[in-house]
């Protein structure tokens, strides 16, 4: 689908840089609005099931924040909403971001010589029509060693306490160490492209 900013508006329900980059990257002009819920609120027993269940109370929030700024009924122009949500898998658990430097520090060392996985979901609302599309998306990493002093160096950076799991596998200093991705990095990162593309035309 070619990318048409004029029959209709997106707005991405998320506060991610990478989400952000990964959406503009794919040629679409979009607004920003974020939700505040409470995640930990929201548990599920399956990584799928939670991650559209938070993608979904992302985007009833927003949308319930659209409702109270604006006077009108309904939505004039053909808008799209894209709700997202990621987790990482380690060993059967389910990582979301660090609480702090310690746990981060933990994650990271963990995956050293490991595996993990990610899972993400798009959820893509048709705000005039009403019709809601979403899926999940899941893809497997493996590591090589990383070294202490890498592991350290990206806990002070800070830069792992914004990210599920810890884990960024198109940071600098991490990749050399990332020795197999079944899946794609944008995927990981938070929205899978292709997904997202899919979900856009069935929702439209």
């Amino acid at each position: 689908m070619e990318p048409s900013t004029s029959s209709y508006k997106i707005i991405l329900g998320s506060s991610s840089v990478a989400r952000r980059k990964i959406l503009s990257e794919m040629g679409y002009q979009f607004t920003l609005m974020t939700a505040d819920i409470d995640e930990k609120s929201i548990r599920k027993e399956s990584p799928e099931e939670l991650v559209m269940a938070l993608a979904e109370a992302k985007a009833n929030a927003i949308i319930s924040k659209l409702q109270t700024t604006s006077n009108q009924e309904g939505v004039d122009e053909p808008t799209i909403l894209i709700a997202a949500d990621t987790v990482v898998v380690y060993e059967g658990v389910i990582r979301e971001k660090p609480a702090g430097k310690e746990e981060a520090r933990q994650f990271l060392k963990d995956y050293s010589g490991g595996r993990a996985a990610t899972v993400s979901s798009v959820l893509v609302t048709n705000l005039k029509t009403g019709l809601r599309k979403g899926e999940s998306d899941r893809v497997e990493i493996n590591f090589n060693e990383i070294p202490e002093e890498i592991i350290e160096k990206l806990v002070d950076e800070g830069v792992t306490l914004n990210v599920a799991g810890g884990l960024l596998i198109e940071h600098p200093l991490i990749l050399p160490f990332v020795k197999e991705v079944v899946g794609t990095t944008d995927s990981v990162m938070g929205l899978p492209k292709s997904l997202t593309e899919k979900l856009l035309k069935e929702a439209l």
